[in-house]
Parts: C-alpha cells; sequence; structure tokens
C-alpha cells in the first residue's frame, strides 16, 4: 500500500506555525478537511482518497504530527488549541464553510469544531469518536498530578532510534493494541512514511513527545452530551464493531442519539477501519458530503 499519486504535498502557514498535509480530488468539489487520529497523521486518509468521488480533500497533519510544526517550548497540547489550528488552516485555504471528516482523536476535534462554529462546518463524518473522552469529578486531582509530573518527567528524555523503518513499522503495529485494535502491516507502514524523519543511526518519530502526555482535564459525561446536542449540521457516525473499551457500544449509541441531525453506521472492523477496509467506509460515507439538504 502506498500514498495514492492523486494526494499532493500542501504546505500552509498559519499563526501557529508551518501546517502540511496531502490534498486530492475535484478543485471545485465539496470541501473537505481531513482529521487524523492520536499519534497518526495525514496518510491516515490516503487509502480512503480515491474513493470519496466529488470532493475536495484537504487532509492535514495535526500541530505535533506529521510534518506539521511543533508547539513551541513550554505550550501544552490541548483539545482548543487543536480547534483554532484547524479554523487556521480553514482560513488560510480560504474555506469560510467546509465539512469535516474526522477518525478517532481527529473525530473528536472535528466534534468541537461543528458545536462551536455551526456558520462554518455544514457537514460531519465522525469515524470511531463523537464528542470527547469523559471522565468523573472524582479523578480531577489524580489526573492534574498525573499530567503535571509527566510533563516534568519528559523534559531531557532521549528519543528512541529505530535501526530501519521496519523496525518502527513493527513499533506501530504493536501500538495499535493499546486501543484494542492491532494496525494491519500496510496502514502502519503508510503512517510510518509519514511519521518518521532520518536521524545519525536510523529513524525517530517526527511527532511531538509531549503528544503522549495524560490530559490534564477531561469533561464530565454531562459535558460531553451538551457538546453532542449542539452539534446542528448533519452528521453521520460510523463505528466498528467490536466497540472500543473506551467507548462501548451502549455508550456510543446514546451520544449519537443525542446529534439534532445524525446517523449511526456501524461496520465490522477495528479501529483503522478507514485504512483498512476503505471500501466498506467509502460506501457508508457515500454521497453524504455532496448533499445539500
Amino acid at each position: 500500500m502506498t500514498a495514492p499519486e492523486m494526494l499532493r504535498e500542501i504546505v500552509l502557514d498559519t499563526p501557529l506555525g508551518r501546517m502540511t498535509g496531502l490534498r486530492g480530488g475535484r478543485s471545485d468539489g465539496a470541501r473537505v478537511l481531513a482529521l487524523h487520529g492520536w499519534l497518526d497523521n495525514a496518510a491516515s486518509f490516503a487509502p480512503i482518497a480515491p474513493r470519496l468521488d466529488g470532493i475536495d480533500l484537504v487532509a492535514l497533519d495535526l500541530p505535533g504530527h506529521g510534518r506539521s510544526a511543533h508547539l513551541p517550548a513550554g505550550a501544552d497540547y490541548s483539545f482548543a488549541g487543536a480547534v483554532n489550528a484547524v479554523l487556521d488552516v480553514a482560513d488560510a485555504l480560504g474555506w469560510e464553510r467546509f465539512a469535516l471528516l474526522g477518525h478517532s482523536m481527529g473525530a473528536g476535534i472535528a466534534s468541537l469544531i461543528a458545536a462551536a462554529c455551526p456558520q462554518r462546518v455544514e457537514r460531519l463524518v465522525a469515524i470511531e469518536a463523537l464528542g470527547a473522552l469523559a471522565d468523573v469529578p472524582e479523578n480531577t486531582v489524580a489526573r492534574m498530578r498525573q499530567a503535571i509530573a509527566s510533563s516534568r518527567a519528559l523534559r531531557g528524555k532521549s528519543l528512541r532510534v529505530f535501526p530501519d523503518l521496519a523496525l518502527a513499522v513493527r513499533a506501530r503495529m504493536a501500538a495499535g493494541t493499546q486501543v484494542g485494535s492491532r494496525l494491519a502491516e500496510p496502514a502502519a507502514r503508510l503512517l510510518v512514511e509519514r511519521g518518521t524523519v532520518p536521524v545519525e543511526g536510523g529513524f525517530i518519530w517526527s511527532s511531538d513527545p509531549r503528544l503522549t502526555l495524560p490530559t490534564f482535564q477531561r469533561p464530565i459525561e454531562a459535558q460531553v452530551n451538551d457538546l453532542v446536542a449542539g452539534i446542528e449540521c448533519p452528521t453521520r457516525v460510523i463505528f466498528a464493531d467490536p466497540a472500543q473499551p473506551y467507548l462501548p457500544d451502549p455508550l456510543r449509541r446514546e451520544r449519537a442519539a443525542l446529534l439534532p441531525r445524525g446517523e449511526l453506521v456501524v461496520i465490522e472492523g477495528g479501529h483503522h477501519l478507514h485504512m483498512e477496509d476503505p471500501a466498506a467506509v467509502a460506501v457508508a460515507i457515500g454521497d453524504f458530503f455532496l448533499r445539500r439538504d
């Protein structure tokens, strides 16, 4: 599996810094911004891109991922920051209104943008996430302490050097087990080829190590519900079967039911089903981005 030739590299200057990505499709097509999952990159959408007809697809490397700029020293990655980074990219593209296609963390970020900026988001397809990961109030202090301690411990820590890309691919495949779905080799290779940089002795991840830090604070479920209920645009949610441990099937169905104009599709597959079974996911998306209802 290689990135289709239809996708070309793009580089955009934004207030945050350099934002990179892949672009393909029709220049006069429906405008769609694609947002990848945690520690993935724009290549996440390479397998499905040729199957989405009639759209102008821009798949981003989110801040700190892929080939995009890292945040300055001392800055923290947050969902609010990611929302503004995506809006800055849309501004740089000259897109006042657009649709969003998100996977996992990218679907969470897309949910936030759709709820917070209804005047800009026309349609939303969320794959394997909706809203944000929630927590209970009783975990507030413990989570804050863990986040600060981990942040301090990360300073000065050396990055792992992979002697060759094959070892990095195997490491990326194994990392998928953390979300209950081991990533297949062709999909992992796509992500690794875009997500590593050469150094003396081999390769290191291009992603910012600070992305691995625990989240300082999470919303409670009631806040997530309010967020999802505030997504006004037509929304199609695509989940894999079996469900991921962090978002069990009853909970994800409850959230999807809160969407004012939502549809739920469940497809057999793993967490990266849009990469490993792009044909099925493309069928589930269908002409959704082309509709004007």
